[in-house]
């Protein structure tokens, strides 16, 4: 099969396109036909060895986590989905070697759930490891409830604008880092957009003067030291990019597959709560360029890496 793959650590420049290994397929996977891959700061971290030391990888690498395709073979003891069966998934094993930026993946049941039926292919791919990351900070971390006022970095991002999302589903009022370019996206999403960099603190202060119940950091660094200041008494703070956070008392969170998590979502999704905004697509042979783009930062949304299957009967 055709596919995207790194044999060293490096930049975009390290990735081939051409034939891959098929995958194999277990008795609890299920053969997935990608029809889209979504590209996260977190693949081009790895591709460039920054995760090496907690994620072994088995080279040659084919990236990617996220997807969004269609069951063409179930593993034997899978009795979860059938031939034909539309899924999402956030395909992360616990080293990397075997991932979706190919024009199949073996996915593991418990990474998997059925794809939204109102977003494209290429919305859908967006949405697992954003919305999984999202979804577990908010609900599960965080525990944001109703009335409580949440600050948001990154809002307009993949992470950042599903946590707008889904923090104003819970009743609770959004303050989110942005761009003044991103402002009136963030709006859109139900949040109350303040510019980011300096003078930041007091911008939000100027929003929530006693603090703000709970802060999810997705930046680090100078970010999350301003975000520990700007709690109120009894205040909680996560954040997914910086282990530092301890140290303000925090916590650190690293997203995980769960299916029962990415299943809600899905609903969700269904039921017009979160949605995914897609802002550039690639084909699968120009990955690279997808994660070019993506290195740039500042990306509104998504990337997403799609697959042409022009013969709709071959499987």
């Amino acid at each position: 099969m055709k596919g995207i793959s790194y044999s060293r650590y490096g930049g975009p420049e390290v990735l081939e396109y051409g034939e891959v290994r098929d995958p194999k397929v277990g008795p609890d996977t299920v053969l997935v036909k990608v029809r889209a891959a979504a590209v996260n700061p977190v693949d081009w971290k790895c591709r460039a060895g920054y995760l090496d030391g907690v994620l072994d990888a088995v080279f040659p690498v084919i990236p990617g986590w996220d997807v969004s395709g269609v069951v063409v073979r179930p593993g034997a003891a899978v009795t979860e989905f059938s031939v034909g069966d539309e899924v999402i998934g956030y395909v992360r094993e616990d080293f990397l070697s075997r991932g979706t930026l190919a024009e199949y993946v073996a996915a593991p049941v418990r990474t998997l759930a059925r794809k939204p039926r109102n977003l494209t292919w290429e919305e859908a791919a967006g949405l697992p490891l954003v919305g999984l990351t999202a979804y577990q900070v908010l609900y599960k971390a965080l525990r944001v409830r109703r009335g409580e006022t949440v600050l948001i970095h990154a809002a307009a991002g993949g992470v950042g604008s599903i946590a707008v999302q889904l923090a104003r589903h819970l009743g609770a009022r959004a303050i989110g880092t942005a761009s003044e370019a991103n402002h009136d996206f963030v709006r859109s999403l139900g949040g109350e957009p303040v510019t980011y960099g300096e003078g930041l603190a007091e911008r939000v202060r100027g929003l929530a003067p006693e603090g703000v119940d709970a802060a999810f950091d997705t930046i680090g660094g100078e970010t999350l030291k301003t975000s520990a200041n700007l709690l109120a008494p009894e205040g909680r703070l996560v954040s997914i990019a910086d282990g530092d956070v301890v140290d303000y008392g925090g916590r650190y969170s690293f997203v995980r597959p769960d299916a029962e998590d990415l299943t809600r979502l899905a609903e969700l999704a269904e039921q017009g709560v979160v949605s995914v905004h897609v802002s550039q697509t690639f084909p699968l042979e120009r990955t690279a360029d997808a994660y070019r783009r993506n290195e740039e930062g500042r990306t509104r949304g998504k990337i997403v890496v799609t697959v042409d299957w022009p013969d709709e009967t071959q499987d």
